[in-house]
């Protein structure tokens, strides 16, 4: 059972401030998100797979002022503690093969952070593939992970996600990343990768059916 919820919680007014100073232990994200709009200078309709609470979501706002973007997860939590502009923001909560049946080559955009290692393994390559059928032909995907590896961060990192999700993470190391890519959007798929700080852990890719 996830004790998160209930942790932050506790925090009251401050729990915005202490889930950022917490998630920047282990990534930038706005780095994240200054990386993404060097990659893809423009989109118009943004869709984010497993936004959370919003944090990506709020940024990927202030990168693209002009973009309508649709963020959703399968958590009632969902945008939760999101404060950027509404007008062109959408939570839903949802899953992205609902998003593919309804709005299928649809986005020019789409984002998927730090997600992929709290989906069960059984159900990976089907979410790679619904994230296909949601981009226009000439959309782009960026993926972003945490790579598994030897290291003391990745343990804390493993410890502290299975501790506040209650999730049975399972993290990928580079290889099996660029397998599960590779396998939903062909072997030339993977334009860019790159590592953001404070961990060589976080691996961005740039992928392009």
């Amino acid at each position: 059972m996830s004790v998160g919820p209930k942790l932050r919680g506790m925090f009251g007014a401050h729990e915005r401030w202490v889930t950022d100073a917490y998630r920047r232990i282990y990534v930038d994200i706005d780095e994240l998100a200054a990386q993404i709009r060097e990659w893809v200078p423009a989109a118009s309709r943004i869709l984010e797979v497993g936004c959370g609470e919003g944090a990506v979501t709020q940024r990927l706002a202030a990168a693209y002022p002009d973009a309508e973007i649709t963020a959703i997860d399968v958590t009632p939590r969902v945008g939760r503690l999101y404060d950027g502009p509404i007008d062109r923001v959408h939570f839903l909560q949802c899953t992205v093969q609902e998003i593919a049946a309804r709005e299928p080559r649809s986005y020019h955009l789409v984002v998927l952070c730090d997600v992929l290692h709290h989906v069960a393994l059984s159900a990976r390559q089907e979410l790679l593939c619904a994230i296909r059928r949601t981009l226009t032909f000439d959309g782009f995907f960026v993926f972003k992970e945490w790579e598994r590896n030897a290291t003391f961060v990745h343990w804390l990192s493993y410890a502290s996600d299975r501790w506040l999700t209650g999730d049975r993470v399972s993290y990928l190391t580079c290889g099996e990343i660029r397998e599960h890519l590779t396998r939903s959007f062909g072997d030339t798929a993977i334009l860019a990768k790159v590592r953001l700080h404070p961990w060589h852990n976080n691996l961005a890719i740039l992928v392009r059916p």
